[in-house]
């Protein structure tokens, strides 16, 4: 599942699955297994994304 962030660009909406407190997120950047993302009710956080395997939004509202 962690493949799945590899291919996480900036502007796709994501979900952390252990803090659905925070929202949905937007992908600021991704870089060698670092991905920061905004998200709507935490703000800026920089995912290790070889630990957390984020959940892409399909449709955004």
């Amino acid at each position: 599942m962690k493949e799945m962030n590899e291919l996480l660009e900036p502007g796709m909406i994501v979900l952390h699955p252990d803090k659905p407190d925070w929202g949905a997120g937007q992908v600021q950047s991704s870089i060698n297994g670092k991905i920061t993302v905004n998200f709507r009710h935490k703000g800026k956080v920089v995912i290790d994304g070889r630990v957390i395997a984020l959940v892409l939004v399909a449709d955004p509202e």
